[in-house]
């Protein structure tokens, strides 16, 4: 039997126990398989630490973590993971067999990077959201932008923890966006490597990507509004970008009437405005966010 690799996977999750169960199956099934497996669990039962307790002898464990929002959850696992090299996916992903190999490989090459991969739809592709099917690499290095995907990352802690870890402040979602551009800001580089792939599973109702995509805008939104709050007036062109296409979003529905697919760009213009205002607000603590528990 190949001995589990050297590294840490963080899973945050919160009353999801049908898609950790099958995540976590696919974790298993990586050759090799990770040496700890540490799913962040903010649930209000304990039918996520059941599941969990199936996969007690490929070393997955169970962290919990009262405050909700991907972002903390993140920090949570870091601070706690043992191993320096971490592999950060969703609890609605499954991955690749060769996964934790090829996540470890890209992580040693560079401690100072991070890898994200590819993120690839499962079933209908209109209805899985966050999404890159790219098959070329590519290196990002300072500047800015929004190139991260928390589905698939591989990360040192280390790095990431001292540069401030995720804006747990930044919720319902964007924490990687927030990341992505701090840290391109910053000069740091991030690779995006395609042979690092999960699957995004469609498994949610039409009315639960709508609810989706404005919290998408939502937390975008909190971006925008903090990076503005603190000074930073070149992140405007981003929310005139959004806010255009949230417009032709709306303008389509109205021409073409109601579509079988769910359209994620009305949600920016329910959620940037919001959002905006929440990050202003959290922009006038310059701190990135909660990298401790």
């Amino acid at each position: 039997m190949t001995s589990p690799a050297p590294v840490s996977v963080v899973l945050p999750t919160i009353g999801r126990p049908d898609l950790v169960r099958q995540c976590l199956e696919s974790l298993a099934a990586c050759n090799p398989h990770a040496a700890e497996v540490v799913v962040v669990d903010s649930s209000d039962d304990d039918s996520v630490e059941r599941v969990v307790a199936e996969f007690a002898a490929v070393q997955v464990r169970v962290l919990r973590c009262d405050r909700r929002g991907l972002g903390h959850a993140f920090n949570v696992g870091l601070a706690d993971a043992t191993h320096d090299i971490v592999l950060l996916t969703n609890d609605d992903c499954t991955v690749d067999p060769s996964w934790v190999r090829v996540g470890l490989e890209h992580a040693t090459e560079d401690a100072g990077a991070l890898v994200s991969g590819r993120v690839l739809p499962f079933g209908d592709p209109a209805a899985v959201p966050s999404t890159i099917i790219d098959a070329m690499p590519r290196e990002y290095r300072g500047g800015t932008g929004f190139v991260l995907y928390t589905q698939c990352m591989a990360l040192h802690r280390a790095t990431v923890l001292e540069f401030g870890g995720f804006d747990g402040r930044i919720s319902p979602s964007a924490e990687d966006n927030d990341l992505s551009y701090r840290w391109l800001r910053a000069g740091r580089t991030i690779r995006y490597e395609p042979e690092f792939v999960v699957w995004h599973h469609d498994w949610r109702s039409r009315e639960q990507l709508r609810r989706l995509y404005v919290a998408y805008g939502v937390g975008q939104g909190m971006v925008y509004g903090k990076h503005l709050r603190q000074g930073d007036v070149a992140i405007a062109r981003y929310v005139l970008r959004d806010l255009y296409a949230g417009c032709r979003g709306l303008a389509a529905r109205v021409v073409r009437g109601a579509s079988s697919n769910v359209d994620w760009r009305p949600g920016l213009v329910r959620g940037l405005p919001v959002g905006l205002v929440r990050g202003w607000r959290a922009g006038r603590d310059r701190r990135a966010g909660t990298a401790a528990p």
